[in-house]
């Protein structure tokens, strides 16, 4: 009878500590973020909307340092180098909507459509294209 009038004594006293312990435990891993799926109403709409804004308004060479740079600096997989008008000039003599379509739908087998920047729009593709080709005329 002792040891059950102890037994119970024990576990009140766990259950009156736990309370504080518990509440330490879920302060430190309590969410820190949403997730916010385009078209879902979020508390943080307006960052998203603004991001997405910020994002068209990048200027070519933004867009250039950020997608392109890496092929277009080494002249990787066969990339012309920005400003080296030796491999610039058969590809102009092709045209700018030839180049154009190349930016935007990619070239086989290097080319990635769109220079791997997937949120560009096609006018976006196209300045880049001019901000290139105005780095050798």
């Amino acid at each position: 009878m002792k040891n059950l009038m102890l037994l119970a004594l024990a576990m009140g006293s766990m259950l009156a500590f736990a309370g504080p312990i518990e509440d330490e435990i879920v302060a430190r891993i309590h969410k820190i973020g949403d997730v916010c799926l385009v078209g879902e109403a979020c508390a943080s709409g307006q960052l998203a909307a603004d991001a997405g804004a910020q994002s068209d308004a990048q200027s070519p060479e933004a867009i250039y340092n950020r997608s392109c740079n890496t092929c277009h600096e080494m002249g990787i997989a066969g990339a012309p180098k920005l400003g080296d008008i030796d491999q610039w000039a058969p590809r102009l003599d092709k045209g700018m909507d030839v180049l154009y379509a190349s930016g935007i739908n990619g070239l086989a087998p290097g080319m990635p459509a769109r220079g791997m920047c997937f949120d560009c729009s096609d006018d976006d593709i196209r300045a880049v294209v001019d901000y290139m080709t105005a780095s050798v005329q």
